[in-house]
């Protein structure tokens, strides 16, 4: 058998990584609503919207995998319970935890959605316009995300430090998986 990686068009790994990585974050959203309801209630709200648009987003990827007869990323289950205890353990830290998380994940996923349209943009028109579709809510997510911070605060800065460089790993192990 052939190596898959070399079967599919450089579009759809991208939308496999994409794919996974929005099961990640509905799963990063679950975990920090558990324990948001008990450390930073307040949040609770917000992260479910967040989570809502994640849960579509992942559709909208996985819809598109489907009409190209691909299958779902290696890493999808490995992104899901890696997100979900990524999401439990900030949301038991409390609210700069969550924020910080959200920022750090978005602003990775923020770079390599803009390269991705970069790259395909006149060589994969349908994979542009599917990752277009969501950039505008993650942008969103950062944003917001972003408002709960401040720069004095040295311990959740630190967390989402770790957290992108984690994001960037299963970005870079997704595409070649």
């Amino acid at each position: 058998m052939a190596n898959l990686r070399s079967d599919i068009s450089l579009g759809s790994r991208m939308l496999r990584v994409n794919h996974a990585g929005e099961h990640g974050a509905v799963n990063i959203y679950a975990g920090q609503i558990l324990a948001a309801r008990l450390t930073a209630s307040s949040l609770v709200p917000e992260l479910a919207e967040f989570k809502a648009h994640e849960e579509k987003h992942r559709a909208l990827f996985w819809a598109e995998l489907q009409l190209r007869g691909v299958r779902r990323c290696r890493s999808y289950w490995l992104c899901g319970t890696g997100g979900f205890l990524l999401g439990l353990l900030t949301g038991v830290l409390g609210r700069h935890f969550i924020a910080s998380t959200t920022v750090a994940v978005e602003r990775v996923v923020l770079k390599h959605l803009r390269a991705q349209l970069q790259e395909l943009s006149g060589h994969d028109d349908r994979a542009v316009s599917v990752i277009s579709a969501i950039v505008e809510e993650e942008q969103h997510h950062h944003d917001q995300s972003a408002s709960h911070l401040s720069k004095v605060q040295v311990m959740p800065a630190l967390v989402g430090h770790v957290v992108s460089a984690s994001t960037e790993s299963v970005i870079w192990l997704g595409m070649r998986i």
